[in-house]
Formats: structure tokens, sequence, C-alpha cells
């Protein structure tokens, strides 16, 4: 199949491919000029490559943090909330508020709603929508995208007065927190109370509303509302024969329900349930009404031995970590990273009165994990490289030639990062370490040639410009194979393009700077290493450094 070239046949190829082939020469040659230019001033190259390295160091630490990118699933949540003691009527009026807006967006589908739960909890004041987009092939502008809509729709429903009203993104890990965004923890660790809980969480959410950091900040639960207390006169029970079970039995049965039996009517089974009848459990005299049979077997009503008042109190009892706690959630503001409003929100919790604490949980809590360990992550992965080329090569410097060519890749992931707005997040570590093994197999390709040659006993500086003339084709065209190979996924769209987005993105800018600063800095570095740990005049079958295997 590949067929014997002649000499000179490239050269004198003609039409595009010859006038490619002839481009390329001169640009190698011009290239090996260069490379000597530089060898020739080694010094000044390495104070260079020193100076990216710094700036790679001060473009990760300005480089925004995140977990995953909100991605758009082709769904939308509507939580709706009102106010406390709302009937189920003014629930479903908002509601129909909700679906007359949402419908009417191009993007949507169709929408199912649910009264009576939320995300904040059960109650006829709570709600929930689920919002089915169309395909995303029907719109591939940004315009259009879930969280597009989840913004918009935000501004058009805030004018619904009755209630609370969010537009939510569902997370991206299934199972972790019932939203995109972040999940907050405010803890009472001082034993301070539900009142002194409630008042450090309402500041902290005044607080938080003037971040600009921050938006869709709400607490995650139900307030608190009036309750009716049913105080009962222990001695009075007691001398009337009425015990406890009794009492909470007959309560139970009135107001909730009783099941007693099944039983059959007309070929069907049909079940027995024993409770009030609606008009007689609407007020709160109709509890006393109630009546409990004592010990003798005689009617008893709670009139008799109890008593009813009205009180505010919570209806949800909230714990985590087994303190008593507050959920608040919310999101990032525009153009703003996750590990920004984290940072925020921990620096906002900090102002608040000794005594209370927090933690993070669900998405939130795995970015604090991995954040954590990205440094660790990556000194594992330049380690790995590390000693598999001194395992190769059996030598302890030249890797070091090799793993110097590593920032040069990691500046082109960290400018086209940053260049597209995106963050320091869980895809960006991915991308980063591919590019620690493609610029190590970029600087593989030269050092290789330049090993064996001067192996073979040419100088130093004439075994590095050798090797870089050799592989100067090489690197480029692999290097730029692989680049367009990965260039659909930085300009991936539809279902799931976020991430491909995130990760094609890093991955084609340190390519690009790993392939163009490896060739001009890889012999430098060869030269440089050589030199630096080079024993007198002493060159090995394998590896001029090698202890105990060298000729004089």
């Amino acid at each position: 199949m590949l067929k014997p070239v002649q000499a000179g046949h490239q050269r004198d190829k003609r039409g595009f491919f010859g006038w490619f082939n002839r481009g390329f020469t001169r640009t190698t040659k011009r290239y090996e000029s260069g490379v000597a230019f530089l060898l020739a001033r080694s010094g000044r190259t390495m104070v260079v490559c020193a100076a990216i390295v710094a700036a790679v160091v001060v473009l990760y630490q300005r480089l925004p943090t995140s977990f995953l990118p909100n991605e758009d699933q082709g769904t939308m949540l509507v939580n709706v909330q009102l106010p406390p003691g709302a009937t189920t009527a003014r629930t479903l009026s908002v509601m129909e508020q909700v679906e007359a807006f949402m419908l009417k967006q191009p993007e949507v589908q169709s929408m199912v709603s649910v009264l009576g739960f939320s995300f904040a909890g059960q109650g006829q004041n709570a709600a929930l929508a689920f919002v089915t987009l169309t395909d995303w092939s029907e719109r591939p502008d940004p315009s259009n995208s879930a969280q597009a809509l989840a913004g918009r729709a935000f501004g058009g429903l805030s004018g619904v007065r009755d209630g609370s009203i969010f537009p939510l993104s569902p997370p991206p890990i299934s199972g972790l927190g019932s939203a995109s965004g972040f999940s907050f923890r405010l803890q009472d660790r001082a034993g301070l109370g539900h009142e002194a809980l409630l008042d450090a969480r309402n500041q902290l959410l005044g607080m938080a509303s003037k971040s600009k950091l921050l938006t869709g900040l709400r607490p995650d639960g139900l307030e608190d509302a009036a309750q009716l207390q049913l105080d009962i006169d222990r001695d009075k029970a007691s001398a009337q024969g009425v015990s406890f079970d009794a009492i909470a039995s007959a309560i139970g049965t009135s107001f909730g329900a009783s099941y007693v039996n099944d039983f059959p009517n007309q070929g069907r089974l049909q079940r027995v349930i024993v409770q009030a009848d609606a008009p007689a459990r609407m007020q709160a005299e109709d509890l006393l009404r109630i009546t409990v049979n004592n010990s003798a077997g005689q009617a008893v009503p709670l009139s008799a031995f109890a008593s009813t008042s009205w009180m505010t109190g919570p209806m949800q009892t909230v714990r985590y970590n087994g303190y008593p706690a507050m959920r608040i959630s919310g999101s990032a503001a525009p153009g703003q990273s996750t590990g920004a409003a984290l940072a925020e929100m921990e620096r906002l919790a900090g102002q608040l009165p000794a005594g209370f604490g927090y933690e993070w949980t669900g998405l939130s809590r795995e970015e604090k994990l991995a954040g954590s360990q990205a440094v660790i992550l990556y000194a594992f992965a330049i380690l790995a490289v590390f000693l598999c080329l001194a395992a190769l090569y059996e030598s302890w410097s030249i890797p070091l030639g090799v793993i110097l060519v590593v920032p040069l890749g990691i500046l082109g992931v960290l400018l086209a990062t940053l260049m597209r707005g995106y963050a320091n997040d869980v895809y960006f570590q991915v991308g980063l370490i591919t590019i620690i093994g493609l610029s190590a197999k970029n600087a593989i390709l030269i050092i290789e040639f330049a090993k064996d040659l001067q192996a073979q006993g040419k100088g130093l500086v004439e075994s590095a410009l050798a090797a870089a003339h050799l592989r100067f084709r090489p690197v480029l065209m692999t290097s730029m194979a692989f680049t367009l190979g990965v260039l659909p996924l930085a300009l991936a769209t539809g279902a799931g393009s976020a991430s491909q987005r995130a990760i094609g993105t890093g991955v084609i800018g340190g390519m690009l700077t790993g392939a163009v600063l490896a060739l001009v800095f890889v012999p430098v570095f060869f030269v440089v290493v050589r030199s630096v740990f080079k024993s007198g005049t002493r060159h090995s079958h394998r590896d001029g450094d090698d202890a105990g295997q060298h000729v004089v």
C-alpha cells in the first residue's frame, strides 16, 4: 500500500501539496535558526520560562471556581411558596398565573403542576411545576436555553404578589440537591433556640440580598404559621377516667381519618374510613366538641378537661448533623462562579452572632471537597509522568526536561478557559490532566531523538538542533490533528453541550500553547538539564548520566 518515494519527489511535486511542502521546508529552516538563537542564550530563555510559570500561577489563582457547569437538561422546575395559612384556592390561583406565563414561552412544550407539595415542604400554600422544553434542535440560540428561560421567568413572574415564585434548573447530578445553585445549612450550635436561629437566618438573608455576587436567595422551608394548641388538664382528665390514648385516638379519627375494614359492595371491595364531617371540623370550637369514652364507657367532651389557644410556631423541624438548622438556597449572580458565591456566603455567615455555624450540602459540599483535592490531583499526575519517564530513560535528570514543558500547556488551558468565561470545575481538571500527558508526549518526541543523537557522539547543542529539525513536522501535525479532533467538543450544542464545551476549550488551548511553545523551549530544556547534571565528559550506551554505566 505504501510505495517507495523517490528522492526529491516531495520537493518537485506540483499543486497545493508541493506548495505546502516547500513552504513547510522554509518554515522548518527558520524554526531551526530560531532554536539555535535561543540555545545560544539559554539563560535568558530560562528566565522567560520562569516568567511563564509565574503567569500560570497568577492566572490559576484568578480563575473562578465551580464544580459542574449548569447543563440545559430540557426541563425546568418552578417552586411556588405562598404565605403561611394560604388556602388551596389561593395557591391554585397563583399556579394558574404561572401556567399562563410559562405556556406562552416559545421554548415550553408542556407543563404539569402539583398543589400541596414543593421543595420547601408539604402544605396548602406550596406548589411545584414541572416544565418540559422543546427539543434542543428547535432552540439552538443560547437565549432559548433553560437557564435563560429561568432568568426571564423570574423577572416575568415577580409581579405575582401573592407568592414567592422561583424558576429553577434541575441539578447537574440527579440526587444531589433539588435544583441548581448552592445549598446552605445555618446551624444553631450553641442551643440558642428557634427564635434566635430564625433571626440569624433573616439577618443572613438580608445581608445576602445586598450582595452583587448572589441571586435567587430564598429560605428553603416552610415559614412559621399560626397553630392551634390544645391544653389538657391532666388532673381533670384522670378524675373523669379519660386516658391519653383515648384522647389521641378521638382527635386523630375526627380531624384525620381512621381505617376500619373492607366490605364487598356490588363486586367491589371498598374501604370503611371514619372521619368527622367537614362542617364539624372547621373551627377551633369543633375540637372541644369531640367526645371521648372514659373507663366507664361514658362519652366525655374535651371541653370538660381541655382548652385551646392560638400560637405561632414552626411548621418544620430541621436538623443537620445533629444541630437545629435552617435551609437556605440560592445561586451565583450572572457572570459569577459558584465558587465566588460560596465564598461570599461564608463571609456573610462569619458576621453572624456567636453560636451559629454553617455547613454545605449537596453539590455545594462536593464542590468544596473537590476544590481542596485539585492541587493534590495535579501533583500526583505530574509525579506519575515523571516516574514513568524515569523508568523509560533509566535517568532522574532527563525527565526533568520533559516535565518543564507542562506549564507551557497549562498556560493555554488557563487562557482559553478565561477567554470563554468558564470556571475551574471538574471538566477543567480533566482537561488539565489530559494536557499534562499530551505536553509530555510532545517533549518526548524531541528529547528521545536528542538523547539518541548525543549517545551516537554528537555534541549537546548539535543533538538538540538536529532533533528539533527532525521532529518539527511530526509534533505540529499530530498536535494539529488532535486539536481538530477536539474542536467539535468546544463548539458543541444541544444536550450535554456545557460539559463538552468546558473540556474541549481547555484541551484545545493547552494543545496550541503546548505544541508551539514546546517546539521552542524543549531543545533549550534538554541542553540546560544535560549541562547541569553532567558529571565530566561521559556517555552511556543508554543515558549519559546513568550511574555506574558510562564510558570515559
